[in-house]
């Protein structure tokens, strides 16, 4: 599995986000059942940045905690079955692993949410990445059953790797 990680912030995070970030995207996978090495990109930035992709991909002209950039196509959500029917679309011809897509967190929104909800950054940045790895699945939020079922897998996800509030 490749997982890439930038950090482009100058506010530091206190966390080990790296061991933290990998802990949730191999979570997440298992979780799922993805039958494939993947690779995944993060990129750590700042509210301002992120809220300039925020209004470049989504029209949405403010900050926000996380973006997700799926670069496969479900049929339904972690439905790998036709997957391999499209190899050159979707698997890295240097390495072979499935491209899931890249994820953008906001270190502001990291700490001000944990201070929010009042639990530690460790969970709230661990629980961005399992929101955006599910996004990445193709799993989205939109309805309210969608958004229950995602719940429900973020809490089972972050559990089982101790991250709870």
């Amino acid at each position: 599995m490749t997982i890439n990680i930038e950090y482009e912030s100058e506010t530091k995070l206190d966390i080990p986000y790296k061991e933290i970030i990998t802990a949730a995207i191999e979570e997440s996978m298992d979780y799922e059942g993805c039958p494939y090495e993947a690779e995944v990109n993060v990129l750590i930035t700042d509210n301002e940045d992120i809220r300039q992709i925020n209004k470049e991909f989504r029209n949405i002209d403010s900050p926000t905690d996380v973006l997700s950039f799926p670069m496969v196509d479900y049929e339904s959500p972690s439905d790998f079955d036709h997957l391999e029917d499209m190899a050159n679309d979707y698997f890295s011809p240097e390495t072979g692993e499935l491209l899931l897509g890249d994820i953008v967190i906001s270190v502001d929104k990291v700490m001000e949410q944990a201070e929010k909800y009042g639990h530690s950054e460790s969970r709230e940045m661990a629980f961005l990445v399992a929101h955006s790895m599910l996004h990445l699945f193709g799993y989205d939020h939109m309805e309210e059953d969608e958004r229950l079922v995602m719940e429900q897998k973020q809490e089972e996800i972050l559990s089982r790797r101790g991250y709870v509030r």
